[in-house]
């Protein structure tokens, strides 16, 4: 294995780490605990895991891997804040989009060659990549990875 190879282990057995660590969690929660505040006047746990799914959906998109799974989160868990939207999935639902959406990106993961990894992503220009070419594919997952691990620390306040 190159120090290629490993760097990119590295981040890929981190992120999937960090998916483990919050799965625990989340099986730790009732459907009520997620419906929860994780302190007065700050986000619920639903609009938290209804956000991850949504923010991981357009890694789609910017790893270049596909179309969204789940459009429709977009709207109220990117752009609005949590309470505003009138209408979101039941907790069982978003748990349910949660895992599938976790299995399609392990899978399309998985696929991705050294060289792939280290290709600028689709929100910079080619311009951008060859001043920046640490705007690549894998510095999106180390980027994800970190805001996964921030609301993971969240969620777990509802475990009170």
């Amino acid at each position: 294995m190159t120090q290629t190879e490993i760097a990119i282990k590295m981040v890929l057995d981190r992120w999937n780490g960090s998916i483990l660590n919050l799965n625990k969690h989340l099986n730790e929660l009732s459907d009520e605990q997620l419906q929860k505040e994780i302190a007065p006047g700050k986000n619920r746990g639903i609009y938290l895991l209804g956000h991850l799914v949504a923010v991981h959906d357009d890694m789609l998109i910017l790893l270049g891997m596909g179309d969204k799974l789940f459009p429709e989160l977009n709207e109220p868990f990117i752009k609005q804040a949590d309470k505003v939207a009138t209408q979101i999935p039941s907790p069982a639902e978003i748990r349910k989009m949660w895992g599938k959406q976790n299995d399609v990106l392990q899978e399309k993961f998985a696929k991705v060659t050294v060289a792939e990894w280290f290709s600028k992503h689709t929100a910079v220009s080619d311009e951008d990549f060859s001043k920046e070419p640490h705007r690549n594919k894998l510095n999106i997952i180390i980027t994800r990875t970190s805001h996964l691990q921030y609301h993971s620390g969240q969620i777990v306040l509802l475990k009170k």
